[in-house]
């Protein structure tokens, strides 16, 4: 075995066995394991209890603290000493653009911009709908309303007019905030004409709609009395101070992507978000105040909140903002390129990049030209990943490759029984569910209740199914409803795909 993977498998062997303590803790004294982790965030006003358990389906965690997630992410790395750090490195191969953003410079933008917000009515727990692309002025935007309280519902950029409209409607936003445009290969996204038909087909109206114009091109706005323009909103910004804000208080709304039925809208709250997400980063990605990580997501998804955006940040760390593609943008070295010329100690990223990189570089000839020296782990999330792609991630980038699936999960059959090891069955967490979980659906407890904890009282239902081997290691195999039933055997997607 070559010295590096000997190295690698060393490395995952600690990492296991840190992470069965973590999860035996967090288990056993949830209350005192979490009131540890919180203490690596900066408290407004101290919790008086860590877990209020009186309604397991809505815990409530650090009841009586008081913070800013945006003081966390922005404010207190400067005034620790970290300002001239990046933040943000912006690289964009679909405009040939890269930037550096130190904190100091993240905190004077989202600073400037929620005085913004607030000069045209936006305050706490008023709700702003974001429809960007991949670019800097989204993260600000994103922080800018955490800044004050508001609640942001960031939409996936380049959603069509109808699932935006019906976004609007649920959410009720006071203000949208977007984009002159976005650029996919080959094409430009135009935004306003889709925000514009959005709003014909919405009943609600915002009473402002801010447009970040991209620089060098020609400007786009809306109706005057409607539409704002972001430079010079900008330019006669007054700064705005963090608000301070109960831990329970919305973060922000994340619709799940189908359109039919009620929207459906994920909250999640302030404290316990922010105390998760900063111990994972130091805990799950091993990762130490001043590296550089990469999420290869997109905003609009809950990966590219919690881990483009938030997590890096709270923990401070310097994240990859990337617009592009695995492929095409230009070629499939473009992930390896960009892991290298940044310095990049780890990543985050779906099994279908790694497997639309394999495709068109099945030896990673163009991988090869660029040294990952700073490189230690990549991880895998967000959907199945078959064992040939995860392998061949392992030779590729040389470093340990970690499939990864959020929740510490029971596996039980239809009728509630732990199933024996190599058994399908359906995948459920107990409850109370940990700080940074969904606390609800926007405006709609009540389906909140009735879609995830009526299957399996006592339990969340993930709606996967899966197995665990003698180890204790999880697979996840598919979706519970695409389970099928042959001759009294439950068969998931993910094992006939295996056959």
């Amino acid at each position: 075995m070559p010295a590096r993977l000997m190295s690698c498998s060393i490395i995952v062997s600690r990492y296991q066995s840190q992470l069965k303590i973590a999860f035996r803790t967090a288990r056993d004294d949830p209350e005192t394991f979490w009131s540890e982790a919180a203490q690596n965030v900066t408290w407004f006003e101290p919790w008086s209890r860590t877990l209020d358990n009186g309604d397991a389906i809505f815990p409530k965690w650090f009841g009586g603290g008081k913070l800013n997630v945006c003081h966390n992410a922005v404010d207190r790395h400067v005034e620790s000493g970290r300002g001239d750090q990046p933040a943000i490195i912006y690289d964009s191969p679909v405009t040939g653009t890269k930037q550096i953003i130190t904190f100091r410079e993240l905190q004077e933008q989202v600073s400037r911009l929620a005085g913004v917000l607030v000069k045209h009515g936006v305050w706490k727990g008023d709700l702003v709908v974001i429809y960007m692309p991949m670019v800097p002025q989204a993260m600000f935007t994103m922080l800018a309303c955490a800044r004050i309280g508001a609640p942001h519902s960031l939409i996936f950029g380049g959603f069509a007019s109808k699932e935006l409209s019906v976004r609007i409607d649920h959410a009720k936003p006071k203000m949208i905030v977007t984009a002159s445009f976005g650029i996919e290969p080959g094409r430009r996204v135009e935004y306003i004409p889709l925000v514009e038909k959005a709003l014909e087909l919405s009943s609600h109206n915002p009473s402002k709609v801010l447009i970040y114009n991209r620089p060098n091109m020609e400007k786009v706005s809306m109706h005057p009395d409607l539409s704002l323009d972001w430079e010079e909103e900008m330019s006669t910004a007054r700064p705005h101070d963090c608000v301070s804000l109960p831990a329970s208080h919305p973060l922000y709304v994340l619709y799940t992507s189908g359109t039919t039925g009620t929207p459906k809208g994920v909250v999640r709250d302030t404290a316990g978000y922010a105390v998760m997400l900063t111990w994972t980063m130091a805990n799950i990605y091993a990762l130490k105040p001043g590296e550089v990580w990469w999420a290869a997501s997109d905003l609009g998804w809950v990966v590219g909140h919690s881990y483009i955006c938030y997590a890096p940040l709270l923990h401070g760390n310097t994240t990859i903002l990337y617009e592009g593609k695995p492929v095409g943008t230009p070629d499939a070295g473009a992930f390896f390129r960009v892991l290298s010329e940044h310095g990049c100690s780890s990543m985050f990223t779906a099994p279908t990049a790694i497997r639309a990189i394999r495709q068109q570089d099945t030896q990673a000839a163009m991988g090869a030209q660029y040294p990952l020296t700073r490189l230690k782990s990549l991880f895998l999330a967000g959907e199945r990943c078959d064992v040939e792609t995860l392998n061949w991630a392992k030779r590729s980038f040389g470093v340990p490759v970690l499939d990864h699936w959020w929740q510490t999960v029971t596996v039980i059959d239809d009728d509630m029984q732990e199933v024996t090891p190599r058994t399908l069955g359906n995948i459920v967490v107990r409850l109370p569910l940990p700080p940074g979980a969904a606390v609800s659906l926007w405006q709609n407890q009540e389906l909140f209740k009735e879609l995830y904890f009526t299957k399996f009282p006592g339990f969340y239902d993930t709606m996967d199914a899966g197995y665990v081997d003698e180890e204790g290691f999880l697979y996840i195999m598919s979706r519970s409803d695409d389970v099928i039933n042959v001759a009294g055997h439950r068969l998931s997607a993910g094992a006939l795909e295996e056959v």
